[in-house]
């Protein structure tokens, strides 16, 4: 696909684990008075809420024009669990430190 098919969704999936995973997890750790989660715990916790995101995955309709995009998003949303998983997501070690620094 060309980037200028892919921006506007490669923006969104920029934002999504952060704005969303590592909020909601925050909010959820706070509220329960874990004040020092593992790093695991965290992003465990943040990949729970991201993944509520899945039925964005199958927004757009079944169609043979759209197959290749519910393919990218489908592959983006999958990518952006592994890469929160495994500490790649600069966005969520930072927020996971953040939390446990801050709380």
């Amino acid at each position: 696909m060309r980037e200028d098919q892919t921006f506007e969704i490669a923006r969104a999936y920029d934002l999504l684990p952060h704005v969303v995973g590592a909020s909601w997890a925050s909010i959820w750790f706070r509220i329960n008075k874990i004040r020092r989660p593992t790093k695991e715990e965290f992003r465990e916790k943040v990949v729970e809420y991201f993944k509520m995101l899945e039925p964005l995955t199958n927004a757009y309709p079944q169609e043979e024009n759209f197959r290749d995009m519910i393919n990218y998003i489908k592959d983006k949303h999958a990518d952006e669990i592994r890469r929160i998983m495994t500490g790649n997501n600069s966005e969520i070690e930072k927020r996971y430190k953040r939390y446990v620094d801050y709380g």
